[in-house]
């Protein structure tokens, strides 16, 4: 692996909606701030030939949602972004550790207090922690893409065995809010990731530092790259439709590093840089 001061990584999404209806759209694709980095992008929507402007509203942990209404016809979304170096460690505030401590829509922590103490309960407070309740996530289900429905929540998932890289981190994410240690959902660009598309991780607090946690292990989490970031997969999904009525034809997502992917050991504490 290159130094990782001198990190560069390419990402980029192509969406292709058809919009059958008037609506207003909500698109979550633009990296998030990376102080510390150098970042190079663009962005555009195209309705039926004709570039619309979209008005970009910044959301918690500096999400970056871009809001447009838009009448029926084909949208042609296209994203593009270079960063290069390394993030400054993510902040935190005393609203995320009440937050990300309370279970929510998709990481029912309330259902896992009994289990989570009982499966883990001699890691509590440790640094090893995150790695084993990764390990004991990644053990327990099998990675089935269309296995789960989107409104499946990390008890589903327990139960059904299996899901995609969302149920994996709200499991993750439900079962360290159980365990007391303060957990979100982060949406990523994931060079290396197979199958390519939107990535899912989650973030754990440990040791004073937020750490990524992939259950999946699909990709190197040194290289991932922040888009969003919240509660559950409601606070960070990359699209919202909020009136009419879509489809969704085609997404094509793209996420490489500049040299070698490196190696990933699930043991070792890493943040998202």
């Amino acid at each position: 692996m290159k130094d990782a001061a001198v990190l560069k990584r390419d990402v980029s999404a192509r969406l292709d909606v058809d919009i059958t209806a008037d609506t207003t759209l909500e698109f979550q694709i633009a990296v998030a701030p990376h102080p510390g980095t150098q970042v190079i992008e663009s962005l555009s929507f195209v309705l039926d030939g004709q570039s619309i402007s979209a008005k970009e509203v910044s959301g918690v942990h500096g999400n970056r949602i871009h809001v447009f209404e838009a009448g029926v016809g084909n949208l042609q979304v296209a994203y593009d972004a270079t960063i290069i170096g390394n993030t400054d460690p993510a902040p935190v505030t005393d609203h995320d550790m009440s937050v990300y401590l309370r279970p929510s829509r998709y990481a029912e922590a309330d259902k896992f207090y009994g289990f989570a103490a009982s499966e883990f309960g001699d890691y509590a407070d440790s640094e090893e922690l995150l790695e084993k309740v990764a390990s004991w996530a990644g053990a327990r289900l099998n990675y089935v893409p269309g296995s789960s429905d989107p409104i499946d929540g990390a008890v589903d998932t327990l139960l059904a065995g299996a899901g995609v890289c969302r149920d994996y981190s709200h499991l993750v994410v439900a079962m360290l809010r159980a365990l007391n240690v303060p957990a979100r959902l982060v949406a990523v660009y994931a060079p290396g990731c197979e199958p390519m598309d939107f990535h899912a991780v989650a973030e754990g607090f440990v040791g004073g530092t937020w750490r990524v946690v992939d259950a999946t292990c699909l990709a190197p989490r040194s290289t991932l790259v922040r888009i969003a970031t919240g509660r559950d997969a409601a606070d960070t999904a990359f699209l919202d439709n909020r009136k009419g009525a879509i489809t969704l034809n085609n997404a094509v997502v793209t996420a490489v590093v500049d040299g070698e992917l490196p190696t990933d050991d699930i043991t070792e504490l890493v943040s998202l840089t």
